[in-house]
């Protein structure tokens, strides 16, 4: 199960090359996995059916129960069989659908194919956090897929408000998740589905938010409005999401969870209502619509509404009604979209006021179409005749409710006969007055995919019997009635079968009375839910301006003013009201006295602070009260922590005055006294009641400080140095996650100043440097160009690119100095990386200190000296080491550490023994991550600075010499 589910996701990153070389026809590459999960899901009937389910388990995140689980049981087997070989078919469509060509077809195929590949993890998962990842994958794919034509604004919308309306019901549906799991004391489905918590408020709340995720999934009203709007998507996504796929997992896992849960006291009220208003309301809008498209949406949801009702009712008949109509829908609608589309393909239009006599031109989509729009209506013998027989049979014994529900369902498929009626007549029927719409010829393979489909609702009809062992696998998760329900074609003239009748001539009489109809539902027609929607999103929108234009006044001082504002008074008013110091020792103020003076400088430093008035000044001390801090971890006896504080405060004190360049020389404030007072006061408020939770925080502690156990195991290894073996091994995970945070942080930032560039001019000139190393620059006046034959050689320059700075900018000194300590600084980054394990250092440590080497070099040469000192991009340092860090976490996971995942050792020349592990590939990554940001920081704050300086400088001389 697992590696079906990779080799979707596998292929899918191939689709773009694939379909780049191939064109169309490599969508016949793509179908390859859904058509294996297919072979593999069809392989294992028999054994599910008989109850033998396959399982696939191992633990994830241990301390939590979260275990990645695939399970394979009936209800699974089925929508297994649906997303995979639906989505076969579908991709199989697409060779026709876009056989003259598409722009982005390539990531089109690709986000197809991993939606396939998600939602066959969504039905497989059996732990709730496993199927809440799937969950979401499927709702950020649908958003791509939706959008595919991003040019046009209609489908930007579209795919927004259904990224909006799914993606915060699966945050609710997560938040019950997360309930259910702790009320259980497990997140596995089948142990919850075995042994459910007892009632209680809030399993309660749970199951409503649970709920709240599956109706927005699958488009129950009142949050039906996405997958009408949906249908800017292409046909073939209309043909898979929305029927087959997608819109299907909010009623899978309330037939998932109803066995379980259908007893709760919310259960069968939200959804009985929920699924009849959705039946009614989607069908007879859809009587109203005129493209063809529109007309299964709508007659989609009032489906989605029909199978909500069965999967909920909680009882063996209606769950057995529920898979079967599940399979039929599917098997229905998915042909009805893909024959759609190719009306819309052979003649331009899907406007049924347009089209004319496509029955003639078009006899074999016409063929298919009929019979799938038969079984909609749930016509004999097809599968859609079965299923619904067996709905309106398991209501009709059902409770009160349930059949006061039946009343509505009698209504709903009457209004399914006129709407299947309407598409059939819209779509081929010859209208007076219209002549026959020019279409042109459809190829057979073109139309293999709906006619397949449409023959699995004509051959399951009749063949119900093969169908039934494993549908009445699922429906024995309830208790068997005395007298269970038997799927059969035909059970003899009854009330079922007379309620069908009095469906299917109600549902005629609305057809030939469609006029009428149409005005009578525009007249009663209410404010619909996507106008609702566009109304509340448009007052949103209003009240954020009006908020964020009275909070925020773009000043940087206020914003921190306020942060700590709050910060001090809830950290306040929470000591005041718990009194949490009764008991606690008492701190002690320092352990030496070396201690006290540092600390005493570092409080003096930063008091010095408060009162300067010039930004560099202040910027000095601030950096000074960081080296403080750094002694402190000296005297301490914490040299790796001291290390890092030392690096990572020089490349800030760099950073900030790169950017006080721009600055004026002095503060804002001169000379406002009450605001000087205010912020004194907020400042010492603030770091007093910090450093008092922190005393509090430590005197609290109760259980035994993890630190030995830490070092005890360090040394199991053979290592000295445990701070770097947490990074690296024990922590691992934790430090790859918080340097894709510092990577992600810093590119944001520095593209948001990078914006500025455009104001420029569009394009810079190469410019040759010694040594053959090509900088970009806006002028290359500053540039000597190559010697000429016998001319005499320029005195030597200790930088590269020493000479493209003017006279008064350049210090000789500085440039010797840079010049002799920059490759000794190198090397010892080198050295710090490599000697992590026993030494104080580390990759992060390293990759600073290698950056205040290329700091250097522009410090001392300017802008052209950085590109000649790294000439590679940022951008690719960093997704180099975060790709070699991401790829050796991911090898050492199959052992269980990183540290240890490989090793290597030997004997060396000069060096004698040494002994590397992945360990050191892990600080390689962080090292050129680390690397690449600071280098990213310099440029921004740095170079292009100097560019943008330059460019005005130049606008100015230009402008004088114009006057």
């Amino acid at each position: 199960m697992t590696a079906l589910v990779l080799a979707h996701f596998v292929v899918a990153l191939c689709a773009a090359p694939l379909i780049s070389r191939a064109g169309p026809r490599a969508f016949l590459v793509l179908a390859l996995p859904p058509a294996a999960a297919l072979a593999w899901a069809l392989s294992r009937w028999d054994a599910v059916a008989s109850g033998r389910a396959s399982e696939e388990a191992w633990t994830w995140i241990g301390t939590y129960g979260v275990d990645v689980a695939f399970r394979l049981d009936a209800l699974s087997l089925v929508m297994v069989l649906l997303a995979a070989g639906i989505g076969a078919l579908v991709l199989l469509y697409c060779v026709g659908y876009f056989g003259g060509g598409a722009p982005q077809l390539g990531p089109f195929g690709g986000n197809l194919l991993a939606f396939a590949g998600a939602m066959l993890g969504l039905v497989l998962a059996d732990d709730l956090v496993i199927l809440y990842l799937f969950w979401e994958l499927t709702t950020v794919l649908s958003f791509l897929l939706i959008g595919y034509d991003s040019e046009k604004r209609e489908s930007r919308r579209s795919a927004l408000q259904a990224l909006t309306v799914t993606s915060v019901g699966g945050l609710a549906m997560f938040v019950g998740f997360l309930m259910l799991g702790h009320l259980a004391g497990t997140y596995r489905i089948s142990r919850i589905l075995e042994a459910p918590p007892g009632p209680s408020g809030t399993l309660t709340a749970a199951v409503l938010l649970i709920l709240c995720g599956a109706v927005a999934k699958s488009a129950v009203w009142p949050l039906s409005l996405w997958l009408p709007n949906a249908m800017a998507a292409p046909t073939p996504v209309s043909a898979y999401l929305h029927a087959a796929a997608m819109v299907k997992a909010g009623v899978y896992l309330v037939a998932r969870l109803a066995p379980a849960f259908a007893e709760v006291t919310a259960w069968k009220p939200v959804l009985l209502t929920l699924g009849t208003a959705t039946l009614l309301l989607g069908g007879w809008r859809a009587l109203r619509e005129n493209d063809l498209k529109l007309v299964l949406a709508y007659g989609t949801v009032s489906q989605l509404g029909l199978l909500v009702v069965l999967a909920g009712a909680g009882s063996y008949d209606t769950a057995l009604a529920a898979i079967a109509m599940i399979l039929a829908h599917a098997l229905f609608k998915a042909p009805l979209f893909l024959v759609t589309g190719i009306v819309d393909h052979a003649t331009g239009t899907r406007d049924l006021r347009r089209l004319s006599g496509l029955g003639r031109s078009l006899p074999g989509v016409c063929a298919v179409a009929v019979v799938a729009g038969a079984s909609m209506a749930a016509l004999p013998p097809l599968l859609g005749f079965v299923a619904k027989e067996a709905a309106l049979d398991a209501l009709l014994h059902g409770s009160t409710a349930e059949r006061w529900a039946l009343a509505v369902i009698v209504a709903g498929s009457a209004c399914t006969t006129a709407y299947t009626l309407r598409f059939l007549w819209g779509a081929f029927a010859r209208k007076p007055g219209l002549p026959p719409t020019p279409a042109h010829r459809v190829a057979p393979s073109f139309l293999a995919p709906p006619a397949l489909l449409a023959l699995g609702c004509l051959v399951l009809g009749p063949g119900i019997g093969w169908l039934a062992p494993l549908f009445e696998r699922y429906a024995d998760t309830y208790p068997a009635p005395a007298e269970p329900y038997h799927l059969a074609l035909w059970h003899g003239f009854g009330t079922p079968l007379g309620l069908s009748a009095l469906a299917w001539l109600g549902g005629a009489a609305l057809f030939v009375a469609r006029e009428p109809v149409v005005r009578i539902g525009r007249r009663l027609a209410w404010p619909t839910a996507d106008a609702v929607f566009g109304r509340c999103v448009l007052g949103l929108e209003r009240t954020a301006l009006q908020v964020t234009g009275t909070v925020q006044k773009g000043s940087l001082p206020a914003y921190v003013a306020t942060v700590l504002l709050v910060a001090v008074v809830g950290l306040a008013a929470v000591l005041l009201t718990d009194r949490p110091w009764h008991g606690t020792p008492a701190p002690r103020l320092w352990d030496s006295p070396w201690q006290a003076a540092v600390g005493a400088l570092t409080c003096g430093c930063a008091l010095m602070c408060l009162l300067v008035q010039r930004r560099m000044k202040a910027a000095v001390l601030a950096g000074l009260t960081g080296y403080g801090t750094g002694l402190l971890y000296v005297v301490q006896g914490a040299p790796d922590l001291a290390l890092t504080q030392f690096a990572v405060e020089t490349v800030s004190t760099v950073v900030l005055v790169l950017v006080l360049r721009r600055l004026p020389v002095f503060f804002g404030d001169k000379g406002k006294v009450r605001r000087k007072v205010t912020g004194t006061a907020l400042a010492l408020g603030s770091g007093a009641l910090v450093a008092c939770a922190l005393w509090l925080a430590a005197g609290a502690r109760t259980a035994a400080p993890a630190g030995a156990a830490m070092t005890e195991e360090t040394a199991h290894h053979g290592l000295k140095d445990v701070v770097s073996t947490i990074l690296v091994d024990f922590r691992a995970w934790d430090t790859l996650g918080e340097s894709a945070v510092l990577a992600v942080a810093v590119l944001g930032v520095t593209s948001l100043l990078y914006v500025h560039r455009r104001q420029g001019p569009a394009a810079r000139e190469p410019v040759r440097l010694p040594g053959g190393v090509t900088a970009w620059s806006l002028s290359s006046s500053r540039i000597q160009a190559p010697l000429a034959p016998g001319q005499a050689a320029p005195e030597r320059s200790w930088l590269v690119a020493a000479d493209t700075l003017a006279p008064e900018y350049r210090s000789v000194v500085f440039e010797v100095v840079a010049r002799l300590v920059f490759h000794p600084i190198l090397m010892l980054s080198a050295y710090l990386l490599l000697c992590a394990e026993n030494l104080p250092g580390g990759g992060f440590v390293g990759g600073l200190v290698a950056g205040v080497a290329l700091t250097i070099r522009y410090l001392a040469g300017g802008r052209y000296e950085l590109d000649a000192a790294a000439p590679l991009h940022p951008g690719f340092l960093t997704g180099l080491g975060l790709t070699l860090s991401t790829g050796v976490a991911l090898v050492g996971l199959a052992d269980g550490t990183v540290l240890h995942a490989w090793t290597w050792h030997g004997r060396l020349p000069l060096i004698g023994e040494w002994h590397a592990g992945t360990a050191v590939l892990f600080d390689l990554g962080v090292y050129l991550l680390v690397l690449g940001v600071v280098l990213d920081t310099v440029r921004a704050l740095g170079s292009r600075v100097d560019q943008q300086t330059e460019y005005a400088a130049r606008l100015v001389l230009a402008g004088e010499e114009r006057r």
